[in-house]
């Protein structure tokens, strides 16, 4: 396992690493769509960390509006996502902000893509775990009660990353640490009868094709974003569909 020292005097770098890569680095509160719920676009609630915000990418290039982008193209009518997100944030400090920014539901659709600071920071997994599963409570609610309505991504796994490898961590105990992760949040999901969408053997695919990455050498690239989107895309649309069938 990372020793918690060094990943704790690791967070500093990774703050470092990412301050002056990206336009996407605060965090965004795009709107959404109007009040007749027979003819207005679909709403989109998307929460969590660097990559949800879209870290090293511009906000066109990122996953949540690529995936509203995609979903138009199917003859779907999405709002502009309404994004709750930002580089660096844990489990914690995504509930901290939940309360101020005060997101209107119901969404009909919510992602929620949270956890790799708590992991990075040696935050242990029982915590992380009481974290996401409050943080997973708070997204059914948004999403009107309906969990089929929330979909979960993964942690990606960034010890394939150059930066992983400049600030001296093990790919191979990092990948355990972040397989440890996922398997908890993805045990929540499905008690909770929501989506999970493994998002985390793509972030691998770095390791043999750089282009997946950002120039900061951390984050993912817009071709990566692109990848998240195609396998977000079929479970939004079940999403989405679910009350037509």
């Amino acid at each position: 396992m990372v020793g918690a020292g060094a990943l704790l005097a690791g967070a500093s770098l990774l703050v470092a690493a990412v301050a002056a890569s990206a336009p996407g680095a605060a965090s965004s509160t795009a709107a959404g769509g109007s009040s007749d719920a027979r003819t207005r676009p679909a709403t989109f609630l998307a929460l969590g960390d660097s990559y949800t915000i879209g870290q090293g990418v511009t906000p066109e290039e990122r996953w949540p509006e690529r995936l509203v982008a995609s979903l138009a193209a199917r003859g779907m009518a999405v709002a502009p996502p309404r994004v709750i997100a930002r580089t660096g944030w844990t489990t914690a400090d995504l509930e901290r902000a939940l309360a101020p920014e005060r997101p209107a539901g119901p969404f009909d659709l919510v992602s929620l893509m949270i956890g790799v600071n708590d992991q990075f920071q040696g935050r242990t997994l029982d915590s992380y775990a009481r974290g996401f599963g409050a943080l997973l409570a708070q997204a059914v609610t948004l999403a009107g009660g309906e969990p089929r309505r929330v979909l979960v991504l993964s942690i990606p796994d960034y010890g394939v990353t150059p930066f992983a490898r400049r600030v001296g961590l093990d790919a191979r105990e990092v990948a355990a640490e972040v397989d440890r992760f996922n398997a908890a949040a993805a045990l929540a999901t499905q008690r909770a009868g929501a989506h999970w969408i493994d998002v985390t053997p793509a972030s691998r695919r770095a390791a043999a094709d750089v282009e997946l990455l950002a120039r900061d050498g951390l984050h993912p690239s817009g071709k990566l974003h692109a990848q998240w989107a195609a396998l977000v895309l079929p479970v939004a649309v079940e999403a989405l569909t679910a009350d037509k069938r």
